[in-house]
């Protein structure tokens, strides 16, 4: 071989051995997830406190500011536990709420913490962490979990990590996240740029949401065992009940195949089989966003504990924004039907939407509405902070994320100084101090339905039985002796001559009388005659039920 040839050989070796390496392909996989049989049967995941509990999203930097310095903390959330639960059920001044999930509070590069900086020190903004272990405790009190909002698809740009990873192709590093000597074709699932010319070197990286959040790279065994660390930090150190998952269908991607991969759902039943081991109890629930029963199916049963359920959130809103009942019971009854019982979140919106009020065009008939349906509802319901006043919210993602209204005032008695982010337009008037005293609010509408949801069986955990009524929204909802019948009317019209049937209600046959327990009407139920195999038909519990209104009758022998 000519000299000058093999000099050349020699330079491209050693060029290419001080090259970034390319990210580990993934094994090829045709075949769908196979359950771990190592794990408990999903009916063991039933019996813990989130069976019978209602969750309240909490954005820390908007809740209330404790120091006047215009962003809410975490010991402003303290002074404020006794609004979304006092501990005692006995008492109507608080929402009931049993569990607080928390967006971000870690330390991150952006306001709203999806880009993480530093895994185990909360946001200096927020407070320390012994505010924190405070939080949990004085919650505990109050019968509240705490559960964390857990960003481990990605990291922040200026994470220590990805900086040295930029810098230094031999740090320990490079393999946490991934890299490309040749920018891939394919782009992000949402349609914009998912590789990312690095600003040190000729070459990319991936990042599916944006370039400063570069996602990490979980076929590196290391990543998953710093995910492991940090969880583990998070539920025995500090004493968080479980996580909210962010983003979680996107953790391992097979090029351009991102969302949904075999390998995410092998690598979630592992870090379901850490968990129970390391914290038994935890309780997780994943972010599977525009998620279908037949997309959620396949992250059961040995997952996670729950998703949310993004189809069930969009008709509820959708049936009392246009009046169609249909729309709401078909999402909810294949829901029921195709995920397991008690494991996926019902909701209205969350910081990611438009919030509810302004979708439903600031109606509050149609806000107490979407109320009953969400809390009404087989699984775990969440409510996204300033819901149960009703708050405005339109994007940019700041604006559905304002202050919380909490009294007239220039800072909307969110604070003493200038806060933040600006409240809405009419934080004067809409506002929990303007709603407390008020029977007829969407606040003391909330605070009726969250206790009526935790305290009664049938609600928070009963079976779901779909009625035939044209027009309307009818179930029944079981639970051993705990019987409720749930009729909605979505319409803007009243609905009269209608009848409610079922072939198999689930009721032992007998006559039964019904009593409102929510939205008292102007007269007495008829009693509900139920034939054999539990049917019945031609029943009407009322003569009319008026427009945009809902009932809950008790079923008693």
């Amino acid at each position: 071989m000519p000299r000058h040839i093999s000099a050349l050989l020699l330079i491209l070796l050693t060029l290419a051995a001080c090259a970034s390496p390319p990210p580990r392909l993934p094994t090829p996989a045709s075949q769908s997830p196979t359950p771990d049989s190592r794990l408990p049967p999903p009916d063991s995941l039933q019996a813990s406190w989130w069976d019978s509990a209602v969750c309240y999203e909490v954005f820390v930097r908007s809740f209330y500011d404790s120091d006047g310095d215009g962003v809410g903390d975490l010991n402003g959330l303290i002074q404020k536990l006794d609004y979304i639960s006092d501990g005692d059920p006995a008492t109507t001044g608080d929402l009931g709420a049993s569990c607080i999930w928390l967006m971000p509070i870690m330390k991150a590069a952006s306001y709203h913490g999806y880009d993480v900086t530093d895994y185990y020190t909360v946001d200096p903004a927020y407070g320390s962490n012994d505010d924190f272990k405070r939080l949990v405790a004085e919650a505990d009190k109050r019968g509240i979990k705490v559960i964390l909002d857990l960003v481990l698809n990605h990291t922040s740009s200026q994470h220590p990590w990805f900086q040295a990873a930029l810098r230094d192709p031999a740090s320990p590093y490079r393999d946490y996240y991934l890299w490309a000597k040749q920018k891939p074709t394919y782009r992000g699932p949402f349609g914009g740029e998912a590789w990312y010319k690095s600003p040190l070197a000729d070459e990319y990286y991936y990042a599916m949401f944006w370039s400063e959040m570069p996602d990490l790279n979980y076929r590196n065994p290391a990543v998953t065992a710093e995910a492991e660390k940090i969880s583990a930090f998070w539920l025995n150190e500090m004493g968080a009940a479980g996580f909210r998952m962010d983003a979680v269908k996107h953790l391992i991607e097979d090029q351009a195949a991102q969302a949904d991969t075999v390998e995410t759902h092998n690598w979630l039943r592992g870090y379901r089989t850490f968990l129970q081991a390391t914290a038994p109890g935890s309780f997780t629930i994943g972010e599977i966003f525009d998620g279908k029963p037949s997309t959620l199916a396949d992250y059961y049963p040995d997952q996670l504990d729950m998703y949310f359920e993004f189809a069930v959130a969009k008709q509820t809103i959708g049936a009392a924004n246009v009046g169609i009942s249909s729309l709401y019971m078909k999402a909810v009854s294949d829901a029921y039907s195709k995920l397991p019982s008690q494991r996926w979140a019902p909701f209205l919106t969350n910081h990611d939407q438009n919030r509810a009020m302004s979708v439903l065009g600031d109606s509050m008939p149609k806000a107490k509405l979407a109320a009953l349906g969400l809390l009404t509802l087989p699984g775990l319901p969440f409510v996204y902070y300033g819901e149960e006043i009703g708050m405005l919210g339109k994007k940019p993602d700041e604006r559905i994320r304002t202050p919380m209204q909490w009294a007239d005032g220039a800072g909307g008695g969110f604070t003493s100084g200038a806060p933040w982010e600006p409240p809405q337009d009419d934080a004067a008037t809409k506002n929990v101090a303007s709603q407390d005293g008020d029977p007829g609010s969407l606040l003391n509408t909330y605070r009726t339905l969250i206790n009526l949801h935790v305290g009664t069986p049938a609600l928070a955990t009963g079976d779901f039985t779909p009625l035939e009524a044209k027009g309307l929204a009818a179930f029944i909802r079981s639970q051993g002796d705990s019987r409720v019948l749930v009729v909605i009317n979505f319409d803007s019209d009243p609905a009269s001559g209608f009848s409610l049937g079922a072939a198999a209600s689930g009721l032992p046959a007998g006559i039964y009388q019904l009593t409102p327990i929510y939205g008292p009407p102007s007269g007495a139920p008829a009693a509900l005659t139920v034939g054999d195999g539990g049917s019945f038909a031609g029943y009407a519990p009322l003569a009319e039920i008026p427009p945009q209104t809902g009932y809950i009758f008790l079923i008693t022998p």
